[in-house]
């Protein structure tokens, strides 16, 4: 069993939205933070936003506040990641992930290695 399946990709112009879903199982979910990286060709992987299932706390990367919402639903274990006012820099695979609480270190928010279990990701992609 996948732990965690991203779905919600897709092609987009600029300027448009999409809801990614990210459906988790198999692990004690309201123990668990989850979070949204993203990668595009060629740069690192890069942490966009992360909430911490148990008490709904959000977490935003400078890059997309204002534009992306991260919520959680803890009755059907998913999480969604609303992207509005999309931009061609946007454009990437965006993987979520999930890391336990009980190591929940908000200085390494971001750091990739800090996770547990890692979807397959989902193409975002956004035209000009």
């Amino acid at each position: 069993e996948v732990p965690l399946v991203e779905s919600g990709g897709g092609l987009v112009q600029a300027g448009g939205s999409l809801r990614l879903s990210c459906a988790a199982s198999g692990f004690s979910f309201e123990n668990y933070a989850t979070g949204w990286f993203r990668q595009a060709p060629g740069k690192e992987r890069e942490g966009v936003s992360c909430i911490t299932n148990r008490d709904g706390s959000t977490y935003y990367a400078d890059s997309v506040k204002g534009r992306f919402t991260i919520s959680s639903d803890n009755a059907t274990h998913t999480v969604y990641l609303q992207v509005n006012s999309l931009k061609p820099e946007d454009t990437a695979v965006y993987f979520c992930a999930a890391k336990s609480l009980g190591l929940f270190r908000l200085w390494r928010l971001w750091d990739p290695d800090e996770y547990d279990f890692w979807g397959q990701g989902t193409q975002v992609t956004v035209s000009s």
